[in-house]
């Protein structure tokens, strides 16, 4: 099962001093687009999205139909085929996609230590 591109999404209590801190550590923005409210920073392969009053816990996320660079894959497995495979083992949902939709979607799951995993298609 491909995922697309992985990050770590975290929440941040002030965004300008979580960006100043990565980027001491050689993070640069990957997308000159951000809000006020987040940030997405890249070293090398390694991507960090931080993101202040939008969500309460760190999180892992992966993007359908991108890469590492957040350049589009063609072919990938849509965000609604992966939700079924995944159903179809037994992983319970804490958000859904609408499986009728088309485009943009998104879900959440739960590791076993409560970790929110956000597979998240922005096309």
């Amino acid at each position: 099962m491909q995922l697309g591109a992985f990050s770590i999404s975290l929440a941040v209590k002030d965004l300008q001093a979580s960006k100043a801190f990565y980027e001491k550590l050689g993070f640069l923005p990957l997308m000159e687009e951000h809000s006020p409210n987040w940030v997405i920073l890249k070293n090398g392969d390694h991507i960090i999205g931080l993101f202040e009053g939008m969500f309460e816990r760190n999180m892992l996320t992966f993007n359908p139909g991108w890469d590492q660079n957040a350049a589009e894959v063609n072919p990938f497995a849509d965000v609604r085929e992966l939700q079924k495979t995944l159903k179809a083992a037994g992983v319970v949902f804490a958000q859904e996609a609408d499986e009728a939709g088309t485009g943009p979607a998104s879900f959440v799951v739960h590791d076993p230590d409560g970790t929110p995993i956000l597979v998240d298609q922005h096309r």
